[in-house]
């Protein structure tokens, strides 16, 4: 369990700071490198589908995203290619509403129901430091929004319409089918 160990925890102060965009210089840098191949491994062992640097302790502005249809945490999800992402700026292509429980690896055991936007654009820097653009939708864009949010301060707590709307994860089961589906 040496990923769960490595996450900081809803609480502490660097998850609520705003992290550093990177020059072109450093994304493409041998630390960078090894910060991206430290982030898969810790978001692998931990059973996630994203991790956002800022996570792990480090204010940059980089997050990697891998749907993982054999996810335990998350039902009835597709695989999505990889994607590892510096310093994103995100753009709502449609405001329509959706909702999801989401869970993180920083508050462990919790799901929150969040709504947030269905599709959306990002532009950001890949591992080379080449500009990339993606379209994404449904599940993804939520994904997608959780995890630039750990950029900029913000957990999905914060994006709670109500406390009512959090959950333990083991409870999951007992919530009504046509609000899991939402």
């Amino acid at each position: 369990m040496l990923g769960h160990e490595l996450i900081l925890k809803m609480g502490n102060p660097i998850l609520r700071e705003v992290s550093k965009p990177l020059l072109k210089e450093e994304i493409v840098s041998d630390q960078s490198k090894d910060l991206v191949k430290k982030m898969w491994e810790v978001m692998e062992q931990a059973g996630g589908i994203g991790l956002a640097a800022p996570q792990i302790g480090v204010l940059k502005q980089l997050a990697v995203i891998r749907l993982d249809s054999d996810s335990e945490r998350y039902e009835n999800i597709e695989d999505s290619e990889e994607f590892v992402i510096f310093n994103p700026k995100l753009e709502v292509l449609d405001e329509t509403k959706q909702g999801f429980w989401e869970g993180c690896l920083s508050v462990p055991g919790l799901r929150g129901y969040v709504e947030r936007p269905r599709k959306l654009k990002i532009n950001y820097l890949n591992e080379k430091a080449e500009e990339k653009e993606v379209i994404v939708e449904d599940f993804l864009a939520t994904v997608f929004q959780h995890e630039l949010d750990h950029l900029f301060g913000f957990l999905y707590v914060d994006r709670l319409k109500s406390v009512k709307d959090l959950i333990f994860e083991n409870e999951i089961n007992n919530i009504p089918e046509e609000k899991i589906l939402d």
